[in-house]
Order: C-alpha cells, then structure tokens, then sequence
C-alpha cells in the first residue's frame, strides 16, 4: 500500500497518508495515483480540476460547497499548516450540522477526501501556507454557497477570533438560512 487510511468520525471523510521514502537526498512520495486511491478508498471519483491556494496567516477560507454540481475534494497542503474543517450537509445524515477538524501540513502530509454533501473550510496556521486540492467537479461560481465561519448553531472552534476573511466568506449565510443536501 502507498497509503494509509484512517475514518474520521464521519465514515465518508477520510484521512490518506502516504508511504514516504526519505533518506539523505530528500524525500519522494506519490501524492495521487488513482488506482490506489480506488483500492484504497473503495470509491471510483474522476478528479477534473486541480486548485492551488497560497495564503499568510489567520487567512480563513469557507466555509464553501455546491448544492448544483456539487464537488468532492482531495486536499493537501504543500507549504505551512492548516486546521481544516468539514461540516456535514446531508439532512439525512446522523451528523448533520456536525464538524470535524483536521490539521494538515507539509510535515504530516495528509490529505483529506472531502466528499460531495460536505462544506470546507480551513485557517492557515502557519505563517504561510500553500494548499492544493483536486475537485470531482468543475467549480461554478452561480453555484457557489459559503456558510459564515462564526455561525452560532454550529459553533466551530477556531484557534483565531479575527481571521482574514474575502467578502464572499464575511457575507456567508447563517447555517439555518443555507440550502443543504437532502
């Protein structure tokens, strides 16, 4: 295996670390190979958009999804640290309106599947960090949705009380005022 895998408290979130090979000259791993991320994952996605963020610290990005088109996604931080957030969409899911935390680094190197029915969101933590992600589908910025990152009825814990926001993330809707999955 190239990969470990671990579930998270919610069984469809998962936790892929790669076998890393590390001696005097560097390291080498493989970041994604899709037919191990097949074996491993049990779950056939075909990935169509790469993104690539590079963001200073107490920058927090989400908490974003799709309704129409939604996107699963893979994600990995290249540079720096992140604490990474996913909150449960899916009214018929027993964790819906529940979040989990992860952090994410270059040091740890794991990456997060993010499934379709999930929103995202992550703070940088570091200094700087650079964060690449792979999308089952295309972004659609008509379909785009952003739930407030302070939102009362989830209350997330932030390791930050005045992060850096875009206008989209500080105009996002209360968690009882967005759509949702079914």
């Amino acid at each position: 295996m190239k990969y470990k895998v671990t579930k998270t408290q919610f069984p469809e979130v998962l936790i892929l670390e790669p076998v890393i090979h590390d001696d005097h000259r560097g390291l080498f791993y493989e970041s994604f190979n899709k037919k191990e991320f097949e074996l491993i994952t049990g779950l056939n996605k075909e990935f169509v958009q790469d993104n690539y963020c590079i963001s200073k610290k107490n920058v927090l990005r989400g908490l974003h999804y799709q309704i129409t088109k939604p996107q699963g996604k893979l994600v990995r931080v290249i540079k720096g640290n992140i604490f990474d957030i996913v909150v449960d969409l899916r009214k018929s899911s027993k964790n819906f309106g529940k979040w989990i935390s992860i952090e994410v680094s270059s040091k740890n190197q794991k990456q997060i599947w993010v499934p379709e029915g999930f929103a995202h969101g992550y703070l940088v933590i570091s200094e700087r960090a650079e964060v690449l992600y792979k999308t089952t589908e295309y972004w659609f910025p008509e379909f785009e949705a952003c739930i407030k990152w302070d939102d009362k009825d989830l209350s997330i814990d932030w390791p930050v009380n005045q992060p850096i926001l875009s206008k989209k993330d500080e105009d996002g809707l209360e968690f009882k005022d967005a759509n949702t999955y079914k």
